[in-house]
């Protein structure tokens, strides 16, 4: 009787009907924050399950995707920096391989429409096939990808306790994949511990939100922090180096335009912008006061003063990155659910 009565409080408290007790979470269930907008990701083709997310796990930091196995999704999207390159300014791939743009963070994935700077890719479960085929980064084939998992020891147990298929497919591994970054929701800076009343900002903070509401929200909106378009914020004049969202449309309104990055845990993102060209945030703002150059598709809120730029003062610098310091997200970076697999 005295174990009966133990397994039914246990299977109370598990289930959350006991009087006063919640129900415990599933850590591999995806969950909207509140003060998010909807996800547009297409859960329904593709739910997150703890067998394919922890699958997308283990191809996330396994240079088997390479073609010669020496580089991972995570040399380039490193946790400890909310899944970013903090060491170069261009992408590196196979042969030490070059590419021409910054390699940017990988958060809150599920409620994006665009990826890459130029918005080439317009749904997640693609994303990964830009680097795996691409010369200057994997320099693979999904088909030979698919060929080494296959010989694996652990990798087809892994596939059939996922999907339930025992024969490993490319669209499985891009679906685990997808449902390993979709759980990389970053939603617990300062900022949402102040948005949900856990907690003041400090005086400089809240100060830097105000200064932020009046410059940087229209752009960089909602709590995602970014609107998800793409424009050209003066960082050059002419664009013979790299032509931007042009690139993808062909359209010559958008040479020179990129995809408006997230600002959350944008004080551990750096090299900043889609080159790098930038080191710290004080450059960063320095270029929206000083160095903004104007051409005919610079974007119009740069315009709107007597020269191209936002007019901000050295104390308003300073308060808007005391506030922009508040989005940086430590339980994301520590979050075991996003670390090597291979290092536990």
């Amino acid at each position: 009787m005295m174990r009966l009565a133990t397994v039914f409080i246990l299977t109370l408290l598990l289930t959350g009907c006991a009087d006063g007790v919640e129900p415990v979470k599933d850590p591999y269930a995806f969950e909207t924050p509140a003060n998010f907008p909807p996800p547009v990701y297409t859960f329904g083709n593709n739910p997150v399950s703890k067998a394919g997310a922890e699958l997308g796990q283990m191809l996330f930091y396994d240079p088997v995707l390479s073609l010669d196995s020496s580089i991972a999704c995570a040399n380039c999207h490193q946790q400890a920096v909310a899944f970013s390159d903090p060491v170069h300014r261009f992408s590196r791939g196979v042969d030490d391989a070059a590419g021409f743009r910054n390699a940017p963070a990988i958060q809150n994935m599920a409620f994006q429409k665009n990826f890459f700077w130029d918005g080439g890719v317009k749904h997640l479960d693609f994303v990964p096939i830009n680097a795996v085929t691409s010369k200057i980064e994997m320099a693979e084939t999904l088909e030979h990808v698919v060929q080494k998992l296959k010989r694996s020891k652990f990798y087809p147990k892994k596939f059939k306790d996922a999907f339930h298929e025992d024969e490993i497919t490319s669209q499985q591994m891009l679906y685990a994949l997808s449902q390993f970054m979709n759980l990389m929701v970053s939603a617990n800076a300062k900022y949402d511990q102040y948005v949900r009343n856990e907690l003041d900002l400090t005086k400089d903070e809240a100060e830097g939100l105000e200064i932020f509401e009046a410059h940087c929200r229209t752009c960089h909106a909602t709590d995602l922090f970014t609107d998800d378009s793409f424009r050209n914020n003066g960082l050059d004049a002419s664009f013979e180096k790299d032509i931007g969202r042009e690139r993808i449309t062909e359209f010559l309104g958008d040479r020179g335009k990129f995809k408006v990055p997230s600002l959350r845990n944008v004080d551990l993102t750096s090299p900043y912008m889609h080159d790098g060209r930038f080191n710290t945030l004080e450059q960063v703002l320095d270029h929206y006061s000083n160095t903004v150059k104007d051409s005919e598709t610079l974007d119009p809120l740069l315009k709107q003063g007597q020269s191209p730029g936002i007019v901000l003062s050295a104390e308003e610098k300073v308060k808007l990155i005391a506030f922009l310091k508040t989005l940086s997200d430590e339980s994301f970076r520590r979050d075991a659910r996003f670390a090597n697999p291979f290092l536990k």
